[in-house]
């Protein structure tokens, strides 16, 4: 069998030989179909590997966009909704119960407390106090949530507003079936070119900064989700999926601002506001996500392709990346419905589950706040506890 890379690929013996396994023609087309198909003629324009490098320096630009948008509008916004820079206070320098924290864990152990209480000189009131002030330092102000939150509201309502665009007029985004018409050799429109690219460097920019954003109780399945949807989107371009990979993307992208902008409100104290704005989310949710994606959109990539075409290799590895996402729909959704059910009833504000939550002080504390802690000889500032059965304040 002939296989055929895209143009550009070259390297040492090893790379080429990886390279001629991984574009074989009998992995990523139907039988009787190849590369050969998509190569550009009479005008007429297709997708190629090597326009997916134009992700990387969109992410880029996604991401100076964003500091710059966070620390501009995101803050003008914040000051408008009267969200102000929390001012914490942040635990006495201490290193015994910063080698425990690091090492040992965020909440010491009822055996741990008497051995620690003798290492650093501190009252159990004020070990307590130390540590629930260290974990206050390590979870993201409420102005940061709002700025984050603020940035990726206008990305996904410009990403809706261009898949909308792009798709309004297209036959397949009523007639599902459509989107197989002519595959293979499937052209690239301008708009789906840049829908797809632009796209692409939004998820990329998104595990980039992973590691600076909110860290949340589901992040390794925000890892799983960025990872699938790169790969998602990468691996439809060069399948010629285009049409199908679009559709995947407008149906995520309809649902997505809602979430953020309910978390606006929420960060900014606008309680009905953001019961309505999360009743109306929770509803686009499970009907794409639970509905839509896995019996029409499932069904028009797993059932309908095989009157079509047999299956490859490439068919099993789309399908199974898009049953990954739709893992994660049940696993968010399941979330999204307790968090509905918790609130309805009692007309509570919606906490999102995934944050951790600031710990207050106790106003008794107050009293004690010329009181010290000794760090090996050293006399430091230090205030006094309450028990490990204190309230939280909810700031999700």
């Amino acid at each position: 069998m002939r296989v055929h890379r895209p143009p550009g690929g070259s390297g040492p013996n090893m790379l080429q030989w990886l390279s001629d396994i991984f574009w074989q023609e009998r992995l990523w087309f139907p039988e009787g179909l190849g590369w050969a198909d998509l190569e550009d003629r009479d005008g007429r324009v297709y997708a190629k590997a090597q326009d997916l490098w134009v992700g990387l320096p969109i992410a880029f630009v996604f991401l100076v966009l964003r500091q710059i948008f966070e620390r501009t509008v995101g803050t003008y916004l914040a000051s408008l909704l009267g969200i102000k820079e929390t001012v914490r206070r942040n635990a006495a320098h201490n290193p015994t119960l910063e080698s425990y924290y690091c090492h040992s864990g965020k909440y010491p152990t009822q055996k741990s407390v008497a051995e620690l209480c003798r290492q650093s000189g501190c009252t159990e009131r004020q070990l307590q106090c130390w540590f629930r002030r260290r974990r206050n330092q390590d979870r993201p102000i409420l102005i940061k949530k709002f700025r984050e939150a603020s940035w990726r509201f206008v990305i996904y309502l410009c990403a809706f507003i261009a898949g909308l665009v792009a798709l309004i007029d297209k036959p397949w985004l009523y007639d599902l079936e459509e989107m197989w018409k002519g595959f293979p050799t499937l052209t690239v429109l301008p708009s789906q070119y840049w829908y797809y690219m632009l796209e692409l460097g939004f998820y990329l920019s998104l595990l980039f900064s992973v590691a600076s954003d909110v860290k949340r109780k589901d992040f390794k399945e925000q890892i799983v989700h960025h990872v699938a949807t790169i790969t998602l989107i990468s691996f439809s371009w060069c399948m010629n999926y285009i049409r199908a990979g679009t559709l995947i993307m407008f149906l995520h992208d309809c649902s997505d601002y809602l979430l953020e902008s309910a978390k606006m409100f929420n960060y900014a104290g606008w309680r009905k506001a953001c019961n309505n704005i999360f009743i109306v989310f929770a509803g686009f949710f499970i009907v794409t996500r639970l509905v839509i994606f896995p019996f029409r959109i499932l069904y028009c990539t797993w059932v309908y392709p095989l009157t079509v075409y047999p299956p490859f290799f490439g068919y099993y590895f789309f399908n199974g990346l898009l049953l990954v996402l739709q893992c994660l729909h049940v696993f968010w959704a399941a979330l999204i419905i307790r968090m509905a059910l918790r609130f309805l009833p009692q007309n509570e504000i919606v906490e999102d589950e995934r944050s951790d939550r600031d710990e207050t002080d106790d106003p008794d504390e107050e009293e004690e706040r010329n009181g010290e802690i000794k760090t090996h000889g050293a006399l430091r500032n230090g205030y006094s506890t309450h028990n490990n059965n204190h309230r939280c304040r909810k700031t999700h």
